[in-house]
């Protein structure tokens, strides 16, 4: 049971939702957005979260959108992770979301929700940081595009008052080769030891990371050992691990030097799937 009183709205359009959040903020109810709403449910219930006003934007059109754009997939900041495995349109996407909890979550959570999630997995972002995805936000006055590099770091952070409406990223990566591997610590269905998530396009690599670091990430200048080929295998693994060993932590899932040796032996399989051209590896 939520331990105090809030006032609840569900709004038909965007300009609705974005109009109203701006009243109530300004009335100084706290409203937040609420999509899948597990992660607030249990916030709030475990009194970590307060809020005097709750949107649910869930069912708002705009931001149940799936399709193209030109050069580019769309995908709707309210669809839910089952949503983008049934799509197909975005297979790493897809198998990302189809990792992160189990189905009956998978039917709740939303895209947008999860790269704004308190906890620190945030696995949806993988694919997103890789493809330089486009972000669309809306607010008071209008909507706004951001690359995600601009507004995730370690999490969703729009400007107060904003909510995501949806993520565009370029067909072409969408259909590239890649590679998805969750590494947990006892479990199928638990939070990641390690995530990686890579695509080769351009003739080059990219990867990127959850679990690894107390937040999902990219490095790129980290990529450009993969991407050297003048060196073996075994030296690009290695001074991988090296340049990130400053990030990766260590919790009940694993230690630092436990993560560091699950890395290097990732990096290994991803370099050889590259050199015999055997993605996508879904391991």
């Amino acid at each position: 049971m939520i331990p105090f009183d809030f006032e609840y709205y569900r709004p038909d359009t965007l300009g609705e939702a974005v109009g109203l959040f701006g009243r109530l903020e300004d009335e100084g109810k706290n409203p937040v957005w609420y999509g899948g709403g597990s992660e607030l449910i249990s916030m709030a219930r475990a009194g970590n979260a307060a809020f005097g006003a709750v949107l649910d934007i869930k069912d708002v059109p705009e931001l149940l959108g799936l399709g193209t754009d030109g050069e580019n997939l769309t995908f709707g900041a309210a669809l839910t992770l089952s949503d983008l495995i049934v799509s197909g349109s975005f297979p790493l996407l897809g198998k990302t979301a189809g990792r992160i909890a189990d189905h009956t979550m998978q039917n709740k959570i939303t895209l947008g929700g999860n790269l704004a999630s308190t906890i620190i997995y945030r696995e949806t972002a993988l694919p997103l940081l890789l493809a330089d995805a486009i972000l669309t936000a809306a607010g008071k006055d209008g909507l706004h595009t951001y690359p995600i590099d601009a507004v995730f770091d370690g999490r969703l952070r729009l400007p107060k008052g904003e909510v995501l409406v949806r993520t565009a990223v370029p067909a072409a990566i969408a259909a590239a080769p890649y590679f998805h591997q969750k590494k947990t610590k006892n479990e199928k269905i638990d939070y990641p030891l390690l995530t990686t998530a890579a695509v080769v396009t351009g003739g080059r690599l990219r990867i990127a990371f959850s679990g690894l670091a107390p937040y999902p990430f990219r490095d790129r200048s980290a990529e450009e050992i993969l991407n050297d080929g003048r060196l073996g295998a075994d030296a690009r693994a290695e001074l991988f691990v090296k340049a990130l060993s400053g990030v990766i932590q260590s919790d009940l899932s694993g230690s630092a030097d436990y993560r560091k040796f699950v890395l290097k032996d990732t990096i290994l399989n991803i370099l050889e799937a590259v050199r015999e051209e055997k993605l996508p590896c879904l391991c």
